[in-house]
Order: structure tokens, then sequence, then C-alpha cells
């Protein structure tokens, strides 16, 4: 079984390839956000040197989100088109529940946070039973200081992990104390490999969709479509 996986929620641009349990490649960018530029020359340039074509492919994977409503656009896009093309199933995966893959051997709280502006963070709490993730909280939206009362209720460590958390790493240690660590750099980012392995999960239990099923996973509007609301909301009191 081969799965084509990538992972476009973020500033990380990431393509992996999955042969039963085994990564046989993967790329990563993290530097500018330019997913629409980069990820088709990835996923070309990784086909090739592993050498396989997208007919070799048995199923293709996508980080859903939360996350960037751009990136999750182009990389959902993306792997519709090619799974139509090859006449393939689609995977979805949530951005969140890959980052906490990152961290599967640990046994402390895992909390993968993704930058949503505002200090506000899309997050949600896990922990690793039998190697699985148990996610502890719905998936959220909220703000960081929302975020610590959260954590304040549960018992044990914590790592947090994702694109939000160096930027609020001085606020987490400090409100958290001893509880908190932030995830190695390696294990912080987004991760088409960890995309990759929940999707063999999925596509073994018979959970794979066709390319039509497949949807972007927002958690909350955009940005434009709240300014929207709000400037229809003023237009019909007048």
């Amino acid at each position: 079984m081969k799965i084509l996986a990538v992972d476009t929620s973020t500033n990380v641009a990431s393509v992996a390839i999955l042969e039963d349990d085994i990564i046989i490649g993967e790329y990563s960018c993290n530097k500018g956000k330019t997913h629409s530029q980069k990820l088709m020359p990835m996923i070309q340039s990784l086909l090739e040197k592993v050498k396989l074509d997208t007919e070799d492919i048995d199923a293709f994977a996508a980080s859903i989100g939360p996350g960037s409503f751009t990136g999750l656009r182009i990389g959902v896009t993306t792997i519709k088109a090619m799974a139509f093309a090859a006449g393939k199933p689609v995977i979805s995966v949530y951005t969140l529940d890959a980052l906490a893959y990152n961290m599967s051997m640990s046994k402390a709280l895992i909390c993968p946070v993704i930058d949503a502006r505002n200090n506000q963070v899309f997050t949600a709490v896990y922990r690793f039973e039998g190697g699985k993730p148990e996610r502890l909280t719905e998936f959220l939206g909220i703000h960081i200081n929302e975020l610590v009362e959260i954590i304040r209720s549960m018992e044990g460590e914590v790592v947090f992990l994702g694109d939000a958390c160096n930027m609020h790493r001085e606020y987490l240690t400090q409100e958290l104390g001893g509880r908190a660590s932030i995830a190695a750099p390696n294990a912080a980012m987004a991760d088409a490999s960890s995309v990759a392995l929940l999707a063999r999960d999925s596509f073994m239990e018979g959970k794979s969709e066709s390319s039509y099923e497949m949807l972007p996973f927002y958690l909350r509007k955009s940005q434009a479509e709240r300014e929207l609301e709000k400037s229809e909301q003023r237009d019909r009191a007048k």
C-alpha cells in the first residue's frame, strides 16, 4: 500500500510518501508561505526520487484543517485533483491530530497550537493510549488565555507544539511553570509523514472517501467572511 500525503495547513509545505509501514520519502519547506508555487514541484520531485508515478499510489491524503485558509485550499484541491485523475480514493486527516502524532511516544499531555492571529489559537489536548491519539477536548479556536485555563484544569505535564508554540513560549512557561515544555524543532512543525501514518490507519479501517467528498475543515469563518457579515449587519441596522 502506498499513500501520498501533504500538509499545507501552516507556513510549512510538506509532502510524504508511505509504503506499507515505511516513509520512503519526504520533503518539507518552512520558508515563506508560497504553497501554490512549491507544492506541485515538491510532489513531482519526490515521486521522481522514489521512482513512482501517481498511478502507483493507492490513496492520497491531505491535512484538512484547521489552519491557514489559503494553505488548506491549496493542499486539499491538489490532492483531490491528483486522486480524481488517478481514479484513487482520498483520506482526510485533521491537522491537529497529525501534529499531535508527532509526539506519539510521549506520556505527557500533548497540545498542538496553530496561530489563528490576535493571540487566538486553533488547538486541542491529547493523550496517547496504545500509540493512538486520544482527543481530550473538542477542536477549539480560542484565546491563548483560555487554553491556559483549560490546561490548569487537567493533571500532568504538557508538551506544546505547532507554529504558535514559540510565539507564546514565554507566556505558557510563565503561567504553567514546570508543567509546560515546548517540543523540539524537529517535532514542533507540521509533518506530512504524520498525515500519511494516520491516513494509513484510516485506510485500513475503510475510512477513505471519493475526491468529491474531501473538504477543508476551517473550524471558524475567515476574517474576510466575518468582516462581510459585520458590514451586512451594519447595513441592515441603518
